[in-house]
């Protein structure tokens, strides 16, 4: 359809132009905004998308009787922009806003609680420094076994010895820890 067609239709009714040019490229215009906004809109989101095109091109092009150019390429220029302007704002809001019942709120309440986390890590802290002060092999038994769930034969293989002497070091390390944290206030 071309810029005449289009200003031959307006002047003897707009309604009639109107028609005809959405019959000619409602399709093509939907598919252009569908693709920008199909992963972020809803099906009323592009169809509000494609009525704001239509809208824009009776507003802002004026029908030349001379002109036999194809309004094709105006229309789809038209409708990529406000294609991108559309998903730039629905992704802004999507990413701000979110919808959360009561429900949903209740599942999210943590009994997650900084002292306590302070205290563990504190805690953990000073157990590291006690098993360091152990010395090695001593400490490194304790560490492979109680940090990296390591069994005494890949210890042992770890350490050049046997798994048995692995077993009686870890058992005297963990007196000898015991002991420690006792002595700093520490029980269990």
């Amino acid at each position: 359809m071309t810029s005449r067609e289009l200003a031959e239709l307006m002047q003897k009714s707009s309604v009639d132009c109107h028609k005809a040019l959405v019959k000619e490229y409602g399709r093509y215009v939907y598919a252009i905004v569908y693709n920008k906004l199909r992963c972020c809109g809803t099906n009323e989101d592009i169809e509000e998308c494609v009525s704001d095109v239509f809208a824009d091109v009776f507003m802002k092009f004026e029908f030349d009787i001379s002109s036999e150019n194809d309004i094709k390429y105006l229309i789809a220029t038209i409708a990529k922009r406000k294609a991108i302007d559309n998903f730039r704002r629905l992704t802004v809001t999507a990413s701000h806003t979110a919808e959360i019942d009561e429900d949903d709120m209740n599942e999210l309440v943590s009994d997650f609680s900084v002292d306590e986390h302070v205290n563990r890590s504190e805690l953990r802290r000073i157990l590291l420094d006690k098993i360091d002060e152990l010395g090695d092999p001593d400490s490194a038994i304790l560490i492979q076994k109680f940090y990296y769930n390591r069994s005494s034969k890949e210890i042992a293989q770890n350490l050049s010895m046997t798994a048995g002497t692995v077993r009686q070091r870890c058992a005297r390390a963990m007196d000898k820890l015991r002991t420690k944290l006792v002595d700093i206030g520490i029980t269990f």
